[in-house]
């Protein structure tokens, strides 16, 4: 086991996590739970594992460690969940607001979720969002699962390495975004205009709305422009986490 010559400081306490939930969230898999003890900001409580996973993972001096076989992690998730021997419990990360996430992301793309509450489709948006380098998720916290494993696993490091800001009204919150020199363009079937030919030069804030709703229609309207991604008529449309890679693909090779 590798373990660090000092213990990470991690904040003791935290009332309120993202979502306001104080629930204390388990990740598993290698790069969830690795990510999570690279993350300063995150306090891992105790981590659990066997001793082939955990001894390829960088472990704080004073941080509890149980050794565990196979069968012991697997009642700690999920039925089938990829636990890949090591499971962590960690307190949720405190909420960031949106005037310092802006000030963070210092231009690069936004990712606005609206009602978008399948966890494995968030974490996989996360992972995408992180690989073609926006700067944070925004969503809005009824509309919003909270941390969880799943969404970490999916994520596969990528919760603990981008924001993810949660705004009580993202009508309220595109409007900041605007302010902020943002173009923000709606990603939706009925676009009135190519998503490529729409996003022009500058910062843009995406925004995807959830599978079957779609956007509302207050936050639509709040909005710069609708877009749409040209695929085959064969298929209807596209799953939220795939339209959300290809739309940031696009943006990542836009000539600066």
């Amino acid at each position: 086991m590798k373990r660090g010559r000092q213990a990470k400081q991690k904040k003791a306490s935290r009332q309120r996590g993202r979502g306001g939930s104080a629930v204390a969230p388990r990740f598993w898999g290698h790069h969830a739970v690795e990510a999570a003890l690279a993350n300063p900001e995150r306090e891992v409580r105790k981590l659990l594992g066997t001793r082939n996973a955990l001894s390829e993972l960088e472990i704080p001096e004073q941080l509890p460690v149980q050794y565990c076989e196979l069968t012991d992690l697997a009642l700690l998730v999920p039925p089938d969940a990829p636990h890949q021997g090591v499971v962590a419990e960690v307190a949720p990360l405190e909420d960031i607001g949106l005037p310092e996430c802006l000030d963070r992301a210092d231009g690069k793309p936004l990712v606005i979720l609206d009602q978008v509450t399948d966890p494995r489709n968030i974490g996989a948006i996360f992972r995408s969002a992180l690989a073609f380098g926006a700067g944070a998720i925004i969503t809005q916290d009824r509309h919003a699962p909270p941390e969880s494993g799943v969404i970490a696993k999916a994520a596969s490091g990528a919760l603990d390495r981008l924001p993810w800001v949660r705004v009580v009204n993202l009508s309220r919150a595109l409007e900041e975004m605007a302010d902020a020199g943002y173009w923000r363009v709606a990603l939706t079937g009925h676009g009135e205009k190519a998503y490529a030919d729409a996003v022009g030069t500058g910062p843009v804030a995406l925004v995807l709305g959830a599978e079957g709703e779609g956007l509302r229609p207050n936050v639509a309207a709040h909005c710069d422009i609708e877009a749409y991604l040209p695929i085959e008529e064969a298929m209807e449309s596209l799953n939220v986490s795939n339209a959300a890679a290809i739309a940031l693909y696009v943006l990542s090779t836009r000539e600066k």
